[in-house]
């Protein structure tokens, strides 16, 4: 029997897109900071210089799926990460923005077959969505770590 199991070390050949949305700023920057750090933590450059990561901003959650299909199109990268915030408001705006969104992020994956991280907070308020982007836990750190892992299990697994 072989078991496939992505790492989270030998990095050095990784190349990684990240897609962030400017929308909700104040939560996805944060996002942003613990996804930077974990992958950093891991050894991944993501310095000003570095040709392991590029990073896309986009106006918003909506916009996401586009961009991160042109990224994994190239077949530079071996995962993407997308990050985004959609908190509820009183309208129905945010069950479209969602629903669009899931299974946008989710089409690149199959259709590229590039792992796509999918890392858009939908909460309820603003709260919520600050408590997942730092005040409790900052879920971008674990976004990072869901990329090592996709990119190295992809890595490991025999070809088509």
């Amino acid at each position: 029997m072989t078991v496939f199991e992505g790492r989270f070390t030998d990095v050095a050949d990784l190349r990684i897109g990240l897609v962030i949305a400017r929308f909700n700023d104040l939560v996805t920057g944060k996002l942003l900071s613990g996804c930077l750090d974990s992958l950093s933590r891991h050894g991944i450059d993501v310095g000003p210089e570095s040709s392991q990561l590029d990073v896309a901003w986009v106006p918003g959650s909506f916009e996401i799926p586009l961009v991160a299909q042109r990224l994994a199109a190239t077949g530079r990268y071996q995962v993407v990460i997308t990050l985004g915030a959609v908190i509820r408001g009183d309208t129905p705006h945010f069950d479209v923005v969602v629903a669009e969104v899931s299974k946008g992020v989710a089409a690149v994956a199959r259709d590229t077959g590039v792992p796509v991280i999918f890392g858009v907070l939908t909460t309820d308020t603003l709260q919520q969505a600050l408590e997942r982007a730092g005040i409790k836990s900052n879920l971008g750190w674990s976004y990072g770590l869901q990329a090592l892992e996709m990119g190295s299990l992809m890595a490991a697994l025999p070809k088509p």
